[in-house]
């Protein structure tokens, strides 16, 4: 199976531009799937509610997930892509749609917030899941989902054999030391596709940090894009092997842990009262 990571990087806003770009750039090499970054198509850095209103969209009845939709199926590949979604009920979510050449397959919700994200969109309320895409095992989580090991591992216990993570990363060199350790704990492949530029709105700049990157199960560097440029990388993997978990031949990643004696949120809640 063939990963694709493409960094891109958006103006702020200008839907068709950045989906003609995007498509343009992974245009010269095939991949089974691609991950995009949060917000590929939109931009991220909003000002107002009425932006985040404007720009998000409907999944999957929105432009960005039909445009998609009709690349996959013309390609024969499937996409990971961060959106901002308006859901049926006027609530809005930092999402990513799913696709594959036969169309449409889930949408996940970013379930931990990043900073000023919590002003526009309502944290993730599907837990995490596990797709099978071509011949591999598809996990979804968002940017900042990084920073909590629950995430990862959860997609783990599913059976994710490769987390796609699609990102806006503006912390130096942060999630990409962690994503190498959540491959590392969780004996799965990941593939960061970030965002390069910056954008400056209403008095304050966000740059964005590139260095996408794929990782195997083994923490092996498997590719790593520059930090400012627009660029795709494709990784050719053994989806396979992430399945086997044994790290010597008495201890498996997953099967030796101890969950009747970790700490219980519930149990630690009363703790602390």
């Amino acid at each position: 199976m063939r990963i694709g990571i493409a960094q891109t990087n958006p103006v702020f806003g200008e839907r068709d531009r950045n989906l003609a770009a995007a498509f343009d750039l992974i245009a010269s090499q095939t991949a089974d799937l691609w991950v995009l970054p949060e917000f590929f198509s939109t931009g991220y850095h909003f000002a107002t509610e009425e932006e985040v209103r404007a720009l998000a969209e409907p999944i999957p009845d929105g432009p960005t997930t039909g445009a998609l939709v009709a690349y996959a199926a013309e390609n024969g590949c499937s996409f990971v892509a961060g959106i901002p979604e308006a859901s049926s009920d006027g609530r809005m979510y930092n999402a990513a749609a799913i696709v594959d050449p036969t169309g449409y397959l889930s949408c996940y919700r970013k379930i931990h917030l990043f900073s000023t994200e919590k002003r526009w969109f309502l944290p993730g309320n599907r837990p995490f899941s596990v797709l099978t895409i071509a011949s591999a095992r598809v996990g979804t989580m968002i940017c900042f989902d990084h920073f909590f090991p629950e995430s990862a591992r959860s997609l783990a216990l599913l059976g994710a054999d490769i987390i796609a993570h699609p990102a806006n990363l503006v912390l130096p060199d942060l999630a990409q030391r962690t994503m190498t350790t959540r491959a590392i704990e969780n004996g799965v492949f990941t593939a960061t596709a970030n965002r390069v530029g910056a954008e400056a709105r209403n008095g304050k700049t966000l740059r964005y940090t590139g260095q996408s990157q794929i990782v195997s199960p083994t923490g092996t560097l498997l590719a790593r894009l520059s930090e400012d440029e627009e660029e795709i990388a494709v990784v050719e993997i053994d989806p396979a092997s992430a399945r086997n978990k044994a790290l010597t031949s008495q201890n498996d990643k997953l099967a030796d842990r101890r969950p009747e004696m970790y700490v219980l949120e519930s149990a630690h809640r009363r703790a602390s009262q």
